[in-house]
């Protein structure tokens, strides 16, 4: 009879089902208050953010490519959205042009990739930078306040009962994106891009136009993502997104996204981007310092490689 627990290792995403259980059960035993609905409705309202641009930069890791300006364009999103709105300008319209601004640094990020063939991890470490200064000259290095009319804060940042609404825009796209990958020929495309994209080419598939929609994807959901923080907080700092690019690739490679392409999970990445807050909670809970969140996703994030890779060889002998 077969191990059930190794059967559920050898499945996708299996493996960051049983450590997500295994880091929530022990949380509850022997973390302080983490089980409480206070500190539960805490996490749920801080995940979302992450979770979404994670989803996005899941998907374009998949197809064997990068985006480090994530945090810089949810940075300068939620900054147009804020400026316009509070300047007289329709909300809905402002949340608008801040999704068309978050697509368009997503398409020139996949247009320079593909018509010059630089490596986005370079194209995008400086456009990084490029935005991120853009949002420092239009901010002036100045936080701005934002409080939007009650319609849009109750769609953005509301709650459902004791559910945050954040919480429940994640879910609605890990399942959207899942059936995407999973159910839909476009993710085939995606899956045989990132695995191999001579091939792909070579069997029909336009390599170059999935990665650019893979672009557009991940910057649509950055921008989306920084209007929704903007929404929840009710402010914009210049810093805002600092680092996030780091945690959204975490999310993805924790949850069993190859950084070489052609291998990854939805719902790894949603587990990845909880088990990322999770810890920091549980950190926080504990009171450690703060560069202690720094030092366990680093092992996270070796533990979850070295463990895929022993996954993917076992496999291998199996077939």
């Amino acid at each position: 009879m077969k191990n059930p627990i190794r059967v559920l290792f050898l499945q996708k995403a299996g493996s960051i089902i049983v450590v997500t259980v295994v880091i929530y059960v022990a949380s509850v035993l022997f973390v302080p208050r983490f089980g409480t609905l206070l500190n539960l409705k805490i996490l749920l309202k801080s995940t979302p953010q992450l979770g979404i641009v994670s989803l996005g930069v899941c998907l374009l890791m998949i197809s064997g490519e990068f985006d480090l300006s994530v945090g810089s364009n949810f940075a300068l999103s939620s900054l147009i959205v804020a400026l316009l709105a509070t300047n007289g300008t329709n909300i809905w319209l402002s949340f608008l042009l801040s999704l068309i601004v978050g697509i368009l640094i997503g398409s020139i990020n996949g247009l320079i990739t593909i018509k010059t063939g630089i490596p986005s991890f370079i194209t995008t470490l400086a456009t990084m930078m490029v935005w991120r200064g853009v949002v420092l000259l239009i901010s002036k290095g100045r936080p701005y306040m934002f409080h939007p009319p009650s319609p849009f804060y109750e769609i953005f940042a509301g709650s459902f009962g004791f559910i945050p609404v954040q919480f429940i825009w994640f879910i609605g796209f890990t399942v959207l994106f899942w059936l995407l990958l999973e159910n839909h020929k476009f993710g085939n495309r995606v899956f045989a891009t990132g695995g191999n994209k001579n091939v792909a080419i070579a069997v029909g598939v336009n390599a170059y136009r999935v990665k650019l929609i893979c672009f557009i994807i991940a910057g649509a959901m950055a921008a989306l993502a920084g209007s929704m923080e903007a929404t929840r907080v009710s402010s914009v700092s210049p810093a805002q997104g600092e680092g996030m690019e780091l945690e959204a690739i975490a999310a993805s490679v924790i949850g069993g996204t190859s950084l070489m392409g052609g291998e990854g999970t939805i719902l790894g990445t949603f587990l990845g981007a909880m088990i990322i807050y999770t810890i920091q909670d549980i950190l926080l809970l504990a009171r450690a310092p703060g560069f202690y969140f720094r030092l366990f996703i680093g092992i996270f994030i070796l533990l979850a490689v070295m463990l895929n890779i022993v996954i993917k060889k076992d496999n291998t002998r199996r077939y």
